[in-house]
This record gives C-alpha cells, sequence and structure tokens, in this order.
C-alpha cells in the first residue's frame, strides 16, 4: 500500500506505555449521532467500567484467542485458553512507524465515509483510534491484548495494540500491510454500524436470543463490516494506493481469520454454531462484494443469503 507521506488523521489517542493502558474508573455516559444512548441491561459489574450488557463488536480474532465476542460484551468469562498476544511487543522503532501507518490508513476511511454521508446530508463523526500497550480501559469495560482490536460503540473508538500485527503475521499467517489495513477497515466499519443503528439493534435483540441465535446474528453484524472494509478498498484503489498483492493479502488475512479455519487451527475440527464472524469463504466472498462493487447499500448481510 502506498501510504507513505501522506496525511495521517489526528483522531489518534496514543496510549502506549501507560501503566495498565490507563485502567482505572471511567464512566458509562453515552451520546452519539441521532441520539443513540448507550445501550444497559441488568447484571452489570459494581463501577462504572462493568459492561452492563453493551454490544461490543470485538476484533476479527476474538475466537481464536479463545473468547466469545458475546460472552466478553456482557461480561461473561470463558474458560478457552487465553492467547499469548501480549506476550511479544514490538520494537518502539517498529511500534512508531505501524502508529504512522495506522494513522494513515484512518484518514483514508475518514476521507471515504465522509463522502459517503455527505452524499445523503449528513456529517460523519469520525472515531477516535486509541494505541495501547498490553491492557487499556474503555466505556465497554476493561480489556487486554488478547482480545485482539476491537470497536466499543459506548465510547466509538476503536482499540488496538499494534502488537497484533506481529500475530497477524506470524500466528496466522497473514502478513501484509494491506492485511493490517483490513483489520483497521473492518473495525471502522463497525463504527459505521453504530453510527447506522446496527449495533443498537443486535444489542436491543439479542436479550430475547438464544446463545446460537446470537452467534448466528453476530456472523451477519461480522460480514458486513468485512464488505464495508472492502468498500474502504475499493476507494482506496480510486485513490491509486493500492500495490500489487494488496487485495490478496487482505482476503488472505479474512481466509486465515474464518471461524472454520481458526477452529480446525485450534482443536481439530469445527463447530458451525458457535460460529461468531463467519467462514473463512463467507468472509473473503463479503470483502470482495465490497470490494467489487464500493457500494456500502451492496453490504446488506441480514436480508441476504450468506
Amino acid at each position: 500500500m502506498k501510504w507513505q507521506g501522506r496525511e495521517r488523521s489526528s483522531n489518534i489517542e496514543d496510549r502506549r506505555g501507560q501503566r495498565g493502558g490507563g485502567l482505572g474508573g471511567l464512566g458509562g455516559q453515552f451520546g452519539n449521532r441521532g441520539g443513540i444512548r448507550l445501550p444497559t441491561g441488568g447484571g452489570g459489574r459494581s463501577g462504572g467500567m462493568g459492561i452492563i450488557g453493551i454490544i461490543i463488536v470485538l476484533g476479527i480474532i476474538c475466537f481464536a484467542t479463545g473468547q466469545n465476542p458475546i460472552d466478553i460484551l456482557t461480561g461473561g468469562t470463558s474458560t478457552a485458553p487465553a492467547s499469548n498476544a501480549t506476550s511479544r511487543q514490538l520494537p518502539a522503532e517498529g511500534q512508531d512507524e505501524l502508529a504512522d501507518f495506522v494513522a494513515v490508513v484512518v484518514k483514508e476511511t475518514e476521507d471515504l465515509w465522509s463522502q459517503q454521508f455527505a452524499a445523503i446530508g449528513e456529517d460523519y463523526p469520525e472515531p477516535n483510534v486509541v494505541l495501547f500497550t498490553q491492557a487499556v480501559n474503555t466505556a465497554c469495560g476493561a480489556a487486554d491484548s488478547s482480545v485482539g482490536p476491537f470497536y466499543c460503540p459506548a465510547d466509538s473508538k476503536v482499540y488496538i495494540d499494534l502488537s497484533f500485527y506481529d500475530q497477524l503475521h506470524q500466528q496466522f499467517g497473514a502478513p501484509g500491510d494491506f492485511a493490517q489495513a483490513y483489520v483497521l477497515a473492518h473495525e471502522v466499519g463497525h463504527h459505521i454500524q453504530n453510527l447506522t443503528g446496527v449495533l443498537p439493534e443486535f444489542n436491543q435483540r439479542r436479550q430475547r436470543m438464544s446463545q446460537e441465535e446470537a452467534n448466528a446474528y453476530s456472523v451477519r453484524v461480522e460480514l458486513q463490516a468485512d464488505c464495508y472494509a472492502g468498500v474502504w478498498a475499493n476507494y482506496a484503489g480510486q485513490q491509486n494506493l493500492l500495490d500489487n498483492g494488496d487485495i490478496e493479502e487482505a482476503l488472505n488475512a479474512a481466509n486465515q481469520i474464518g471461524d472454520d479455519t481458526l477452529q480446525k487451527r485450534m482443536q481439530g475440527f469445527a463447530v458451525p454454531k458457535t460460529f461468531n464472524h463467519g467462514t473463512s469463504a463467507q468472509r473473503k466472498a463479503w470483502f470482495e462484494r465490497g470490494f467489487q462493487t464500493g457500494n456500502p447499500g451492496d453490504c446488506d448481510t441480514f436480508s441476504a443469503r450468506i
């Protein structure tokens, strides 16, 4: 990807090196475009840091880290093995270059979605992207690097420990800067879903769903974010930012992090009813759809056969 020398986003919060990522009390106040408020429910942990029923749509490797996203959103626990994502930190020089890369990619997503929202007469409320080391506190609760990149709708922020990119390459076999860009564009896609009401509706419906039904709904949410990432890739191509092999890097990443591929890698077999992000084939197909058309309107995973 041709990213060096390009404008960087001003919406980057660099919390790297802060002790515990700034862990501490954080209130649950939440305002958003269109009057969207913090969805709450019973059973939250005491203190403003509890998740209290918020829908957090986590990043692309939540299953791989042994944590069910829906458990994390509701403050639940998992007995699956934790990831070792926090055990390896990149050298400072490499992290700084990655931080610059993230800022450039975020700026490109801002340009795309500002255009899309302007076309319907709306302003685009840009999300902040938080860089952290090992652990971080959010309006959705405390998290550590083992959950991978994620979006918190309660504060409209994307969170990422840059060491994840080393894991993406070394552990999941998805190298390349455009694989890294795909991760960010996917998480920004969740921000679009928050603004358009998809995430609040998911939270509301989830209260009446079984775990299996919620997983199936989560798959549709995640595939739409993949499609939005493809829309961004189309935009990047229009801006002449793509190098040869970039789209293949993104498709390989989508393939490597499909639920079926991850489960087979971890345990030797797949259990479809536990899928919450989509199969490798589904993730690749919806990214490709967004890339080929460049039209967010073609990303309706909720009425389509997936």
